[in-house]
This record gives C-alpha cells, sequence and structure tokens, in this order.
C-alpha cells in the first residue's frame, strides 16, 4: 500500500484532520518507540531503559487508540507530547551517554511532534517545557556526569547512536510525507471546491445578465409607446394612467438595476461612471418615480431642497439616484401613514468640492435597536415576522452601502422603533457649475394632474438614419420616438440585412442592437466600417442595447462604437444623442438648449487645451488618485500575469483583490511593463495635449519597463523617458519632484539634466513579511528565501544603483524587526525632508499602519504621512503583508 493510498484510507477512517494528524504521527511513533525497544533488549541495553521505554509504548498505543475512540485527538496528542518531553527525553539523554549519544536527534523530533500535532497555547507551553526539560537535561549532566549512562563498548555506542538516527530519520521522513499528502489533498479539495464556486457566481451572473437583457427588450416597447400615449392630446385621466405606467416601468427597471448590480457585488466588479449632471433634473426625476407611490398610500411627500446647491455636479448619476430611489422606496413601503421627508443639503470644501447630504425620513414603523447592525445585508428583512406582508427582494439597502462607500460616502440610520426612520446619506462630489440652484419647487412639478408636454428638440429632414435590430417592436419604437423630429428612418433586421443596405446607402447615423442572430452587433460595425465600396464607412454607429452596466459601456467603446445607448431608451435620449452625432449643417434646433448643445458640439471640436508640458508615468509609482489628478500626472498600466489571464495593474484589478489572489493562489502572479506598442499609443494621446512629454520609469529589476519605453520614445521627437532608479512610491517621489520642476517654469532640457540628481536624494526601502514572494517574482534566491522563512529572517530590500539589493536582515518576530527597521531608517533625522512620508503597504489593516505611524513619530515628526497601498503590481512582487518607507533626504 503506497503512501497515497494509504493517506486516503486515513480520510475515509478520519475525515477530521486533526484527528487524522493524531492517528499517523501516534501510529509511526509508537512503532519507532516498538522497534527501539526490540534493538536494545537485542543489544542488551540497561534493564531501567528497557522497562522505561515499554511502558511509554504502552502508554502512547492506549493513549492514541483511547482518544481517537471517543474523538478527543487534541488531547491526546498533548498527553504524548508530555510522554515524549518528561519520559524519552530524559531517559534517552542519560542512558544513552548524554551529548555524546543520540539524545539530539530525539529532542529534534520532540520539536518536530509538538509543532504537528498542538496549536494554541498548548504549542507554546509544551516548547517552553520541552526547552525546560533540555536545559535541565544538560545543567544536571554537567553538575552530576555520574549519572550518565555511558558506552564502553564502542560498537554498541555506534549500533545505539545509528539506530536512532535511522529510527528518527524514517519517522521524520513518514510524518512528513503523509502530512504533504494530507495538505495536497486538502488544497485539491479547495481548489475544486472553489472552482464549483467560482462556475456557480459565473452561471448566476450570467443568468442576471440575461435575465436582464431579456426583460429590457419589452420593457423598451412598454415606455416607448407610453411616451408616445404622453405625447397625444388625451384626456387627463388616461394621462395618469400613463404616469402610471412610467414609474412602475421605472420601478421595474430599478428593481432590474438591483439585482444586476447585486451579482455584481458579489463577483467584486462594482464600479462607477461618473459624469457631470444636472442636479434638478436628477432630483425632479427621483420625486417623479416615487410621487405616484406615496399618494397612491396617501402619504405627504415633502422635498426640502437646499437653495445653495450647485446646478451642475459631477458624480455618477445613475448610481447616486439609485442610492436615493432605494432609501425613498424603503421609506414609502414601511410607513402605513404619514409622510416621507426627503432632505438635500450642501457643504462647500476645499478644491471645488461639495458634500451633498441626504436626508430622507419617515414616520413608518422604524428599526428595532438590535435589527439596526443587518440593515445593509444582502437578501436580510430585518422584523421578518411583523413585515412579512410588505414585498421587496431585501437587496435595495445592501446595494446602497456599496455604492455609498465606493463613492467614498457615508450612511447612517436613526430610528425609533414605531416612530420612525432617519436615513442620512453624505456622498462627496465635484462641482461643475458653481451656479446655485436656487429655490426649486420640485414638488410642483409633480402634482397628480401634472403633466409634461414633449416637445422636440430639432429637426433634420436630411438626415438618415438607420436602425439595426432583430425586434420589431424596438424598431417600432425608435421610429415612433423619432417621427416629430422629421428624420429619415430605415430599418434592417439582421447583421446582414444592414451590411446590405450601408453598402449601397449613405446614413449620417446608425442605431445598431449588439446581440442578433447570426451576425451580431459588434461583428456587423466592424464590416461596415471595413466594407469596400461602401458608403457608411465613416457613418456614426451607436450600439442601441439591453446590455446595461459600466462593463458594457466600455466594450462598446474599445470595439469602436461612438456612442451608448440602454433600452429602454427614450425620445429625449435619442434626440440628444442625434443632436451630438448629427453633422451640424443639417439640423435646425428648435429649442435652446439645443442651439447650446449645437454650438458646444462645435467649440468642443476646434478647442483643445495644450499644456507646454506632461510629466506621465507608469502606475507603479504608488501615488493617491487625488494627487495624480490634481497635478494632471497621467499613468500607463503595468499588467499583471495570473493563470486567469493578463490585468491592468490598478484598472482590472486592485491591491486588494491581488492580495486575495497569492493567497489561494501563491507563485502564480507576475508583473509584467506594458508592450512598446502600448507605450507608443500612450505617448501619442499625450501628446494631443502636450508639447513635449516626459516619462519617467521604473528602475530596479523592472528596468525592462524603461528600457522599452525608451524605446517607444524614439518614434517621437517630443518624448523623453528617464530612468527614476526608484520603484513604488520612490517613484512617485521622483515624479512629484519633476512636476514641481514644471510648474516653478524650468524648461524640458532642464529638467532631464537637473531630475536626476534628484535620484540620489529619495531613500527606497521595503520590510518584506514573506521572503518567498520575492524569490517567486525572481528579485532575491530562493533558497535565501527558504532559509529566511525557517530562521525568522526578515530582509530589507533597498536600491542601489538603480538594483534591487539587499539591504539589512532583522531576525526575530516580525514585530520586533519592524521595531528595529523603522529605527534605522530614522537614525540620522537632521538629514532628512520632513515635509512627506509614505507608507507604502500591501495589504495591512488600519490598526497596523497606526502602529507603524506612532513608532516612526517616535524618532521623527513628518508634516504629511501618507498611508498609500502599494499597486498589484508591486504587491506581486513583495507580496502581502510587506510595506516601506519611502522620503526624501536633504
Amino acid at each position: 500500500m503506497n503512501t497515497k493510498r494509504m493517506v486516503e484510507w486515513f480520510t475515509k477512517t478520519y475525515p477530521d484532520i486533526a484527528e487524522r494528524k493524531f492517528a499517523i504521527s501516534g501510529i509511526t511513533t509508537a512503532v519507532t518507540l516498538l522497534v527501539i525497544l526490540i534493538w536494545d533488549i537485542f543489544i542488551g541495553e540497561p534493564l531501567v531503559r528497557v522497562i522505561t521505554l515499554a511502558l511509554s509504548l504502552v502508554a502512547a498505543w492506549m493513549a492514541l487508540v483511547f482518544f481517537l475512540y471517543i474523538h478527543r485527538a487534541s488531547f491526546g496528542a498533548t498527553l504524548i507530547s508530555i510522554v515524549i518531553v518528561c519520559v524519552v527525553v530524559p531517559l534517552m539523554f542519560f542512558t544513552g551517554d548524554g551529548i555524546y549519544g543520540c539524545t539530539p536527534l530525539w529532542i529534534a523530533f520532540a520539536f518536530m511532534y509538538i509543532g504537528i500535532n498542538l496549536k494554541g497555547r498548548r504549542r507554546p507551553a509544551l516548547i517552553i517545557l520541552l526547552l525546560a526539560v533540555t536545559v535541565g537535561c544538560y545543567m544536571l549532566a554537567c553538575a552530576r556526569p555520574d549519572l550518565l549512562i555511558h558506552h564502553v563498548d564502542m560498537a554498541k555506542a555506534y549500533l545505539d547512536s545509528g539506530a536512532s538516527l535511522v529510527a528518527v530519520g524514517v519517522l521524520s521522513h513518514i510524518l512528513i510525507g503523509f502530512l504533504v499528502e494530507i495538505y495536497d489533498g486538502e488544497r485539491n479539495t479547495a481548489e475544486t471546491r472553489k472552482k464549483e464556486i467560482e462556475s456557480l457566481n459565473l452561471a448566476q451572473s450570467r443568468f442576471f445578465s440575461s435575465m436582464s437583457h431579456e426583460i429590457r427588450t419589452p420593457i423598451n416597447t412598454i415606455v416607448g409607446l407610453n411616451e408616445m400615449i404622453l405625447r397625444e392630446d388625451i384626456s387627463p385621466e388616461v394621462a395618469d394612467d400613463a404616469k402610471n405606467i412610467e414609474s412602475a416601468s421605472k420601478m421595474l427597471l430599478q428593481l432590474i438595476n438591483d439585482i444586476l448590480d447585486m451579482s455584481k457585488i458579489e463577483a467584486g466588479k462594482l464600479d462607477l461612471t461618473p459624469i457631470a449632471y444636472d442636479v434638478g433634473d436628477m432630483l425632479s426625476d427621483i420625486v417623479g418615480m416615487l410621487w405616484v407611490r406615496a399618494k397612491e398610500k396617501g402619504l405627504q411627500f415633502h422635498v426640502d431642497l437646499d437653495p445653495h446647491l450647485p446646478s451642475k455636479l459631477y458624480g455618477d448619476e445613475m448610481r447616486i439616484k439609485q442610492v436615493l430611489i432605494n432609501v425613498l422606496t424603503n421609506a414609502i413601503k414601511y410607513t402605513k401613514e404619514g409622510s416621507v421627508n426627503f432632505t438635500i443639503q450642501c457643504e462647500r470644501t476645499e478644491d471645488n468640492k461639495a458634500k451633498v447630504v441626504y436626508s430622507i425620513s419617515d414616520t413608518g414603523i422604524g428599526i428595532k435597536k438590535e435589527n439596526i447592525p443587518y440593515l445593509f445585508s444582502a437578501f436580510k428583512r430585518v422584523d421578518e415576522e411583523k413585515n412579512r406582508h410588505i414585498e421587496g427582494t431585501g437587496l435595495g439597502l445592501a446595494i446602497v452601502k456599496e455604492y455609498v462607500d465606493l463613492m467614498g460616502g457615508n450612511v447612517t440610520v436613526n430610528s425609533v422603533y414605531t416612530q420612525g426612520t432617519t436615513f442620512i446619506v453624505e456622498i462627496p462630489q465635484e462641482v461643475a457649475d458653481s451656479r446655485e440652484i436656487g429655490e426649486l419647487n420640485i414638488e410642483e412639478r409633480h402634482e397628480m394632474n401634472e403633466r409634461t408636454h414633449y416637445k422636440r428638440r430639432f429637426e433634420a429632414p436630411e438626415a438618415k438614419i438607420l436602425v439595426v435590430d432583430d425586434n420589431s417592436s424596438n424598431i417600432m419604437v425608435v421610429t415612433k420616438l423619432l417621427r416629430d423630429t422629421k428624420v429619415n428612418v430605415d430599418s434592417a433586421k439582421s447583421g446582414e440585412e444592414a451590411l446590405k443596405k450601408a453598402f449601397s446607402k449613405h446614413y449620417h447615423v446608425i442605431f445598431m442592437d449588439h446581440l442578433m442572430p447570426g451576425m451580431d452587433g459588434i461583428e456587423c460595425m466592424h464590416k461596415i466600417r471595413e466594407q469596400v465600396g461602401g458608403l457608411c464607412n465613416d457613418s456614426k454607429i451607436i450600439a442601441l442595447t439591453a446590455n446595461a452596466g459600466s462593463e458594457n459601456k466600455a466594450l462598446y467603446a474599445r470595439e469602436g462604437f461612438d456612442g451608448y445607448l440602454v433600452k429602454p431608451v427614450s425620445g429625449d435620449e435619442l434626440e440628444k444623442e442625434l443632436i451630438r452625432m448629427l453633422p451640424k449643417e443639417i439640423v435646425q434646433a428648435i429649442d435652446f438648449e439645443a442651439r447650446v448643445e449645437l454650438e458646444g458640439q462645435t467649440d468642443s471640436a476646434i478647442r483643445v487645451k495644450r499644456v507646454s508640458l506632461l510629466i506621465t508615468t507608469d502606475s507603479v509609482c504608488d501615488l493617491p488618485a487625488d494627487i495624480l489628478k490634481q497635478n494632471d500626472i497621467r499613468v500607463i498600466p503595468y499588467y499583471v500575469s495570473t493563470d486567469k489571464g493578463l490585468f491592468l495593474d490598478g484598472k482590472e484589478i486592485n491591491c486588494t483583490e491581488m492580495i486575495d489572489y497569492m493567497t489561494d493562489n501563491p507563485g502564480k502572479a507576475k508583473a509584467m511593463p506594458p508592450t512598446s506598442a502600448d507605450y507608443e499609443a500612450f505617448f501619442a494621446k499625450q501628446l494631443l495635449t502636450a508639447n513635449n512629454v516626459i516619462h519617467i520609469s521604473m528602475a530596479g529589476s523592472e528596468s525592462e519597463g524603461y528600457a522599452i519605453a525608451s524605446e517607444a520614445a524614439q518614434t517621437f521627437d517630443n518624448v523623453s523617458v528617464i530612468n527614476s532608479g526608484h520603484l513604488s512610491s520612490g517613484l512617485g517621489l521622483m515624479v512629484l519632484a519633476a512636476h514641481k520642476m514644471v510648474v516653478e517654469g524650468y524648461t524640458p532640457d532642464r529638467i532631464l539634466k537637473e531630475l536626476p540628481l534628484y535620484r540620489n536624494k529619495i531613500s527606497t526601502g521595503f520590510m518584506v513579511r514573506y521572503a518567498d514572494s520575492m524569490a517567486r517574482a525572481g528579485k532575491i534566491n530562493k533558497a535565501f528565501a527558504v532559509a529566511s522563512d525557517f530562521a525568522f529572517l526578515h530582509p530589507i530590500m533597498i536600491l542601489k544603483d538603480s538594483r534591487l539589493t539587499l539591504g539589512r536582515i532583522f531576525f526575530g518576530t516580525f514585530a520586533y524587526a519592524q521595531r528595529r527597521y523603522i529605527k534605522e531608517s530614522f537614525a540620522e533625522p537632521d538629514r532628512i525632508d520632513t515635509s512627506r512620508l509614505f507608507i507604502t503597504h500591501s495589504g495591512l489593516d488600519a490598526e497596523q499602519l497606526r502602529e507603524i505611524k506612532r513608532q516612526v513619530e517616535m524618532y521623527i515628526k513628518f508634516d504629511e504621512i501618507i498611508f498609500q497601498k502599494a499597486s498589484p503590481a508591486i504587491t506581486a512582487n513583495c507580496g502581502p503583508g510587506s510595506f516601506g518607507l519611502l522620503y526624501t533626504t536633504i
């Protein structure tokens, strides 16, 4: 029976891994003691040794059987450890010629046995006991050498030593072999389960995405035709019914968005798409959706808007709207009588930013104190028994929490059970238009008998539009919604038909569905662009699809679509997109807003703000996003290679995701610089807005990034590349120094001359928690990494002559080594520029960072300490738990 089959038998017999380890180590220990006992009898060892070994063997075997029977493996392992420490080790020591015999082997075995089988407080307690027994034996033997039984016969001494060596060696081999098989089996089981879970999550995401697509298609028809009804001269009763249909459709779409977003949250793919948006229009849309529901329940719905609120803000309008709708829907849903109050306030902050505070209070049933911690849990509804008749999925508030956190905001809850609840949502945003919104009475816009009369934005009788969709209802909706603009609309129900029409007739704009039988929309778009002799090679092609989400919007942008609209689409959205896409000379604007949009379109096409000099760098500069944005420093992302594919550093994978991946897949992540083509495309884009570009690249063992960037820069006369000589935030400090020179008016030639001199003023060093991560990345020797992790050695990696080298090594616990590293880093505070310190880390928590800051401030005070998460590319090299102190010297 081989080791693998034996492990399989043990796994079936003892499913619990602790019992399995105890059984394997206990059996091998007992067998080894039995072999030693037989050998001692054979060579005639002293009777006391034989008897003690026999008793130890019996005790160990009985303990093994008994504690396995009662399923107390942990207690049994502790008892056998005590027998080994207190009986076997002293016996072997005094009957085996002390330090001249085989005792050190048995002491080493005892350490291994305790390490394998014990955990928690018992492990250090038994280790301390073993050390005490060992020291005691050595001291007693030194003081009373007459207590030792010496081997008179050298042949017997060699036989005894050899037998012990073989026994302990074989025992260690068997134990480690079994443990390796056990852990391999557990790892394989875990990986299998992980793949099953990933497969289920993928299937769930596909189902949600498919469901969203399929539901949006018929809703597009409902919403579109309902809008056409509202445009007609109809009675107030029909108008009210149509408004109710419109409100219900929007609420259904909100529910679909919630379900789709929940799948993104679980997959870790939730993201934001900020835009400049009109605050009044957004709030009016929200109130319009919920006004009907409040009135149906007989609730008063009050809106209090701060007149000093900026008229336009920059943020993710769709997500903010989603957050507010979810909270307001909850308030209406759980309020039987009384009112719901919606208050919007604004607190201006520095740098053209504002913190918008949305307060939603109700007179509903309130929330029990013990239920408040569960409010933001997905699929969890508090006070289920009392609320069982109230509809809901339990997703709304979970999504609220996720989005508010993602936007850097905060959500709080104040509630008194049976008296009502107040939600306060704070979301920081940038000010896009500082003009105040003024006195805006949104309530008056949404009286029950109010109906907004449609007014077309423009007319374009010469415009030729092609709508490509396999669904006749969708084509009908677009055609009807654009009827009053007098544009000429043709249709095609397949990609093949669209190609034929695009070949023989020129269309100014093509609305293209994505998912169609046969040729899909993306393939059709590319074929129209490449069609030899076709008349629509340069036509504007807009994706009009039921595939919602920012990831789909990014997909269509990458593929080359000129625009993106998601179903259900409104007439206003279609008209806005056509104003943007149609040639100005064939569009006759009807209202003022359309004229402004047309003029803005022309202005934006001819006015491009150019700067004299732009500083760019790699994504591994590890600078905070706000510093990069504030100083207009452009970055090109590195790649992170995993067994799941290539990911853009910081865009498609972040530090936390990188650490999680490395924990589950050690040794399978690698950082890679951009390709020469990537750098060329990046430099070309920057030269659209800058006369000159200085790119500062990563050095050290990643100098190939610098080499590739230098090669790509040879294509351009106005792009220069500098080797920073540093990595991570050390590279970032070099970039900030270059930007400061630009602000001070340095010419490109002067910066290229003086910036390399600044390189020697930057101190870049990292304390590595797990040396094997550096070894796998090829930064240090593998043998040294293994020795470091085994012997509690903690390497400090520094940059010297643009090379990542070993600076110092600290021995001991990580906490002790950390204190030494910080102390030695700031041993000469007078030579350090105290304006800024970067503490760049891979996966440290807030408490660990506070402790590092406290230790730093014991030696030196910095004006600013920045905690910066390392980029995924840096994390892939230094591994989780590492951190660096990066600063400049005087």
